[in-house]
């Protein structure tokens, strides 16, 4: 008689069903002690069916009822062993487990399905197309999870109506009904030798009181007139076990879980559903139940979950079903901490190891521990531990760490308020006097403009969901405005952003379920009205204010250009998602520098290198794309640069600056000036068109070559002859701030070769000096100075008085100090001038600090949306050295 290896017959003491399993299926040891030092697999499995043990019925379909009993009572007996002896690891108990219910289902259907065809025929579609039964695992089938003693949730699809082919033709609906019943037969039914897997059907459209089976059409149609939220939660791990057109359902379902937004609506939908869970639980007095307790499995799933219902529809790296998986890809992208990720991953790989020891005991589907006293002992031993003591303190170490995770994740902080009127409903001499309790400066007008807020069509037109959540807002919205020094302003600019974003509740709700993320939004429209344009124009941003960590993190653009192209490559062909995507990006990483620039994180000009940084790495993975949808193209890899003029030439870009660009190419291909031209004009498409992300960048190309006369590129040849031949002097004043940032590399060394050659030529200092000051007089002509006002760019001993007086020193002495050349901005070349004895040191050291203070100003003035103007009082020391040096360069 074969006996089971020692370390295996050990751990008998932990299942009585097991040890009576053995004693009463000879068969089953021998088989066991052959194979237990190896994990089963699918072929093993595939192998036992078609050869099982065992006596077995005359009739068909007792017989495959018979093997598939005993493939189950052979697959848990070696899953059960190697598990308790400590020789198979989570991930084997549950893939096994699941493995098993897949062989299983393909047996049963292909038998029930040849059975059901020779009666009745094949199911075709009007058109004649054969169609099938496609059987969706969902729940721990779906996320290849399955427990060692759980049901199977299964729903059952078929892709469009029709009629058997015949003899006895049925209707497709009735075909598959048919089959999916055999199907549940099959594996559910008790007989002498157990059964397979309890089944499941309450997932299905309607529930209980749904059809059994569903076409395409009348799944998606439930999914959109009538899909639940918990729907959305449990279609996550839905998975195509058979079927050949799973893509199909798969794109019909993926709309539904997961939003093309940021869905902070998911947690409330969760919170209520993880409600009516624990309302349950206490009702059943059930809090030592490790599934559904408090700190329980259920809760890390839906920790997981929730995560994937937010952001999964802007981040298909999301849409994965297992569990740890989920986890370990919340932490690669920062949205759980790397240590929470590791300590929900431990809880969760204990907590199931524990549920499956409960069920070994008696193949129950139980989740609860046990009262008695001898069978604790055992499953404390089972689970390692000398003693059910030890074993307890550690399994609530792990209970208490998932439940302040969660109500972390789920809880509702504390929303007081000292607003005691519903400001929707409110009189508006109510709505005043309750503003000037607070302080605002303009009551009146403001209790005005609440009521116009609320009196719009957007408001009127919410939902009552929304308008609940909106009633709840505007008084914090109101108490954290009175707290801002700009009180006025923060409740104006915060009556904007709730107009901007009204329509899409899951931004109400991320706005709600996080009140830190309004005081922060308040925090940030206080401190500059383009920060409340920008989250107005692009509310998806409002993610972002969620995660301080960006205040301190220095941007990666390398890093960020190939994730970017990764997650571009993935859209392939779809332009449109493309662009979107791409715009998307650019705001993000935009407004995170715009928040390390109010935190007072970033000078001007680091803010500058960054945006500079960021448009050059636009513009190459523009290239790229565009590039690869031109339909005639006669080289795979093209012969084109992009030369950068103007602010972003010099680095100096700013959140909202235009891009100056000149277009090259150098490619003796006859087809090339068409072809070239036709890229320009897509480029230029794809870089200003908007889309409903917005648009990334306007494009202005008046500088190149003959203008707006010119064409949209030209021949680097041509470029150069141009400027020895044609240029103005002020088209070489803007050569001095121009740099190639996009393109072929050696085409750019040639283009900046030609720049310093061009440069570098010897000029006529008087006729030099006589053109730049006609074309400094023009700009003052169109910009005239304002009686007690300073211009900070356009007026004298403004910021452009400092760029030409650069540009002069440039263009007057390269030709003898080729390092004037060297495009570095206006400060590092006053300097460099300095140090050439052109100018003095001092007073360059002086213009290159009011230079600096003067940008700073302008900034300030552009972050709350303001002219470049301020009081001309106050500004005399900063204009006095650069008027000095201009006298002294051009007197």
């Amino acid at each position: 008689m074969p006996t089971l290896p020692a370390p295996y017959a050990e751990t008998l003491r932990y299942s009585p069903f097991l040890a009576r399993l053995l004693e009463s299926r000879p068969w089953l040891t021998e088989r066991l002690a052959a194979t237990l030092d190896l994990p089963i697999d699918r072929e093993a499995m595939q192998t036992f069916l078609a050869h099982p043990p065992g006596p077995l019925p005359f009739d068909a379909d007792e017989r495959l009822e018979a093997a598939l009993r005993r493939l189950r009572t052979r697959v848990l007996a070696h899953v059960a062993l190697r598990d308790l002896a400590g020789r198979a690891d989570l991930d084997e108990v549950t893939g096994t487990m699941t493995t098993l219910a897949e062989v299983a289902l393909e047996a049963a259907h292909d038998h029930a399905f040849e059975r059901l065809i020779e009666r009745h025929g094949r199911p075709l579609s009007p058109s004649g197309w054969e169609q099938e039964l496609l059987v969706v695992g969902m729940g721990k089938l779906g996320g290849r999870e399955l427990n060692v003693s759980s049901d199977i949730d299964l729903v059952f699809l078929y892709p469009e109506d029709g009629d058997t082919a015949g003899p006895k033709i049925l209707s497709n609906f009735e075909f598959f009904e048919r089959l999916g019943r055999r199907l549940i037969h099959t594996l559910s039914a008790p007989t002498a030798d157990g059964f397979v897997f309890r089944v499941d059907m309450r997932l299905r459209p309607h529930g209980d009181s749904g059809p059994l089976v569903c076409s395409f059409d009348m799944l998606e149609d439930y999914l959109l007139t009538q899909g639940r939220e918990w729907e959305r939660y449990a279609w996550i791990k839905g998975r195509v076990l058979r079927g050949e057109r799973w893509q199909e359902l798969e794109a019909l379902v993926r709309p539904f879980v997961f939003r093309k937004y940021l869905d902070y609506g998911a947690i409330e939908a969760m919170r209520a559903l993880h409600a009516q869970i624990r309302h349950e639980v206490m009702r059943q007095d059930r809090l030592d139940d490790v599934k559904l307790g408090p700190g329980g499995i259920r809760e890390i799933e839906f920790i997981a979950q929730v995560h994937q219902l937010i952001r999964g529809g802007r981040d298909p790296a999301l849409q994965i079903r297992p569990t740890r998986q989920v986890l370990r890809r919340l932490a690669e992208r920062d949205i759980l901490p790397a240590e929470t990720a590791a300590a929900l991953d431990e809880a969760y790989v204990f907590l199931r190891r524990v549920e499956h020891r409960l069920q070994y005991w008696e193949d129950a589907q139980t989740h609860r521990l046990p009262r008695d006293e001898q069978q604790r002992e055992l499953l404390a031993q089972a689970m390692g531990y000398s003693e059910w003591t030890g074993f307890e303190r550690e399994l609530r170490r792990h209970r208490e760490r998932v439940a302040a995770e969660f109500t972390h994740v789920f809880g509702q902080e504390e929303r007081s308020t000292t607003v005691a009127i519903p400001v929707l409903g409110a009189a508006v001499d109510e709505l005043e006097h309750c503003l000037q309790e607070r302080g605002f400066a303009r009551p009146a007008e403001l209790a005005r403009r609440i009521d116009a807020f609320r009196a719009s069509p957007r408001t009127r037109a919410l939902t009552a969901a929304d308008r609940s959540r909106l009633e709840a807002l505007l008084p914090r919205a109101i108490d954290i405005a009175a707290a801002h020094p700009k009180r006025d302003d923060v409740l104006e600019r915060l009556l904007e952003l709730f107009e901007a974003i009204g329509r899409r509740s899951a931004y109400l709700s991320l706005l709600q379920e996080y009140p830190q993320a309004l005081r922060r939004v308040a925090e940030l429209v206080g401190a500059a009205r383009q920060a409340a344009t920008y989250l107005s124009r692009h509310p998806i941003l409002l993610d972002e204010i969620l995660d301080e960590r960006h205040l301190d993190e220095e941007p990666d653009w390398p890093a960020f250009a190939h994730e970017l192209e990764r997650l571009l490559d993935a859209l392939e062909p779809d332009a449109e998602r493309q662009m979107d995507l791409m715009r998307e990006h650019h705001h993000a990483q935009a407004f995170r520098l715009l928040m390390r620039d109010l935190a007072g994180r970033l000078t001007v000009e680091r803010l500058s290198d960054h945006l500079s940084a960021l448009a050059d790495t636009l513009l190459n993975l523009t290239l790229r794309y565009v590039w690869r949808k031109l339909r005639r193209r006669h080289t795979d890899t093209p012969r084109f640069a992009v030369i950068a003029y103007g602010k972003l030439g010099s680095k100096e870009l700013g959140y909202v600056s235009d891009l100056d660009l000149v277009y090259l190419f150098d490619d003796p291909h006859p087809d090339a000036l068409e072809t070239y031209t036709r890229y320009a004009q897509r480029i230029n498409t794809w870089l200003s068109t908007r889309t409903a992300a917005g648009i990334l960048y306007e494009v202005d190309l008046r500088l190149r070559p003959d203008g707006e006369a010119g064409l949209p590129v030209t021949p680097l040849e041509g470029f150069h002859r141009y400027q020895r031949e044609k240029a103005w002097t002020w088209e070489h004043q803007a050569l001095t701030r121009a740099r190639f940032c996009a393109g072929d590399p050696e085409l750019g060394a040639r283009f900046e070769s030609i720049r310093r050659e061009i440069l570098c030529l010897p000029r006529d200092p008087a006729k030099l000096r006589e053109e730049v000051l006609a074309m400094r007089q023009k700009m003052r002509d169109a910009h005239p100075s304002r009686p007690g006002l300073f211009h900070l760019k356009h007026d004298p001993g403004g910021l452009v008085d400092v760029e030409f007086l650069v540009q002069y020193l440039v263009l007057a002495h390269a030709h003898e100090h080729p390092e004037l050349t060297a495009n570095t901005g206006n400060i590092a070349l006053l300097r460099c001038a300095a140090q050439m004895g052109l100018i003095d040191a001092t007073l360059a050291r002086q213009v290159a600090d009011a230079y600096r203070e003067l940008r700073r100003l302008q900034h300030r003035q552009r972050l709350d949306e303001l002219p470049a103007v301020v009081p001309e009082d106050g500004t005399t020391a900063l204009r006095e050295p650069i008027i000095a040096l201009w006298r002294q360069i051009f007197s």
